[in-house]
């Protein structure tokens, strides 16, 4: 049994090292294909992986409330911008976010605005992100970690107090080893006095939190942004099972608030981390097919040029399957010596595919390791699977005719054409 398995592997072998030139441009397309489809598969799961792990860090259960272009979808790019018209929307207020607070199923929660400022303090500039936030943002989010002093109280967001909270890399890039707790820093040319310190928690994404600062959402808006609007608010949900009611119930809420009879006219998304995490796996599933589809076009090329190979290869071995017909071989030996050679170079290229995507999905991982990102290009079972399945199919299905021509040639007339 043994043996009449390695006899075409032999003669697969055989036949490969006497045409080498031929056999190495019929493999190239077969390897770029299935590299290709491994690299996509590899690729596509890691930053899959990172995404949804950085969406999860902030918790499952809270859901986001931002802004929306009316009459788009709430997943739409041109909500990114939270502009409709090139002016922005303004109508999500810091009353909305606190009536929204009161229903029955929402817990700890925070409202903030994004700004960007240079902060000094003596000789030292540094240009940062400024979360403006309500005080609750430390309980809403359990990975924002007072490390020193307080976060910020209510009474210092009604107040308008001028107070901040460092992040770690600001910290560190003002005050080095120092207590910065109790010092004055400047923003906008106005006086800040910081209370607080974040412990390190790195980015998320492309946002740095280490590199942000934290100050009072009306202090913000009043002193340095001059606007009376909130961008996002977070709200954390105390009976997961009770999800889809509080949706529906913080919509009522802002429908109510913004005087809104038709939901196309919503100015305002409302998205669970569940929903997000969903929508990703949509996306990626989606983008994951049509990129294998389209890298599946460099193993439909290889193939035919695997068949015109195998056309070639049969012609010239007329009297080698003549001669063995003539001493007793079956048609259906013949075919499988020949579909055997065709599968044997395809899986040939498609174990090269395979090696070199995984030699390149480490260097991927070390090149992102070195812009700070912990991605994991990873080639799982599966993906191998379809990377050498697919090059399996290719020899089949582009061997199949060569093969059976060769099966049906005549011995009389191969071993005559010699």
């Amino acid at each position: 049994m043994l043996h009449e398995f390695l006899v075409p592997i032999k003669l697969a072998s055989k036949s490969l090292r006497n045409n080498l030139g031929r056999t190495i441009l019929s493999l190239l397309g077969i390897v770029i294909g299935v590299l290709s489809v491994i690299l996509v598969l590899s690729f596509g799961t890691g930053v899959k992986t990172f995404l949804v792990d950085q969406v999860s860090s902030f918790g499952s259960d809270i859901i986001e409330i931002e802004v929306k272009v009316p009459k788009v979808s709430k997943t739409s790019s041109q909500n990114a911008s939270g502009q409709v018209g090139g002016s922005q929307i303004t109508t999500f207020k810091l009353e909305d976010a606190k009536k929204i607070a009161e229903l029955q199923n929402v817990g700890a929660w925070y409202a903030a605005i994004m700004n960007q400022q240079i902060i000094s303090y003596e000789n030292k500039n540094k240009q940062v992100y400024i979360m403006g936030t309500t005080a609750g943002v430390t309980e809403a989010d359990k990975k924002a970690e007072i490390e020193s002093g307080v976060m910020f109280s209510e009474e210092d967001d009604d107040g308008l107090q001028q107070v901040i909270v460092l992040g770690s890399e600001v910290k560190k890039d003002f005050f080095g080893e120092s207590e910065a707790v109790g010092k004055n820093v400047k923003v906008k040319g106005q006086t800040y006095r910081v209370v607080g310190v974040l412990k390190e928690r790195g980015s998320t994404g492309f946002f740095n939190f280490d590199g942000t600062v934290y100050i009072p959402l009306q202090t913000v808006q009043k002193k340095l942004a001059g606007i009376d609007y909130i961008q996002f608010a977070i709200f954390k949900i105390k009976d997961m099972g009770k999800l889809d009611l509080t949706i529906l119930n913080a919509t009522d809420v802002l429908r109510e608030q913004h005087d809104i009879t038709n939901p196309e006219d919503d100015d305002f998304a409302v998205n669970s981390i569940v929903e997000v995490l969903e929508i990703l796996d949509k996306v990626f599933f989606s983008v994951n097919l049509l990129l294998i589809a389209l890298t599946s076009i460099s193993l439909i090329v290889g193939g035919v040029g695997i068949m015109n190979v195998m056309y070639v290869t049969v012609t010239e071995r007329t009297f080698e399957i003549g001669l063995k017909k003539s001493i007793g071989a079956k048609n259906s030996q013949i075919l499988f010596q020949f579909l055997f050679e065709a599968i044997f170079i395809t899986l040939l290229g498609g174990i090269i595919g395979f090696i070199l995507g995984l030699g390149i999905s480490k260097i991927g991982e070390i090149v992102a390791f070195s812009y700070g990102f912990n991605l994991k290009f990873s080639i799982t079972w599966w993906s191998a699977t379809i990377g050498l399945g697919f090059s399996a199919l290719t020899g089949i299905i582009f061997g199949y005719y060569p093969a059976r021509k060769a099966s049906l040639l005549s011995p009389m007339d191969a071993l005559r054409k010699e």
